[in-house]
């Protein structure tokens, strides 16, 4: 994992609600953006904005299925980012391509 991707996953966990979001669609096999929706405190266009993000950093995947748009987390982007992070905590540098 690169520095560019370190630092996108770090953003992206770094707000909130994304990291709210994140853990809420850790902890099922998958949500619909209407579950998401239904979290306190969540509208619509921020679902949308935050899902963004989130599948940007590579943290989660979104298909559509039917009417539904699922998301689900990609365990191994969160893997290469601990072990990225530890490499870091070791005094060795990520590589610095994009």
């Amino acid at each position: 994992m690169n520095r560019s991707e370190i630092e996108k996953i770090s953003k992206a966990l770094a707000d909130e609600t994304r990291l709210r979001i994140f853990e809420a669609i850790s902890a099922t096999r998958r949500m619909t953006c209407g579950e998401i929706v239904s979290m306190r405190g969540v509208t619509p266009a921020t679902v949308s904005h935050h899902l963004k993000i989130l599948s940007e950093a590579r943290l989660i995947a979104c298909r559509r299925e039917g009417q539904f748009v699922l998301s689900q987390a990609v365990p191994e982007t969160i893997s290469a980012y601990s072990r990225a992070l530890a490499k870091i905590a070791r005094g060795k540098k990520p590589s610095r391509r994009s």
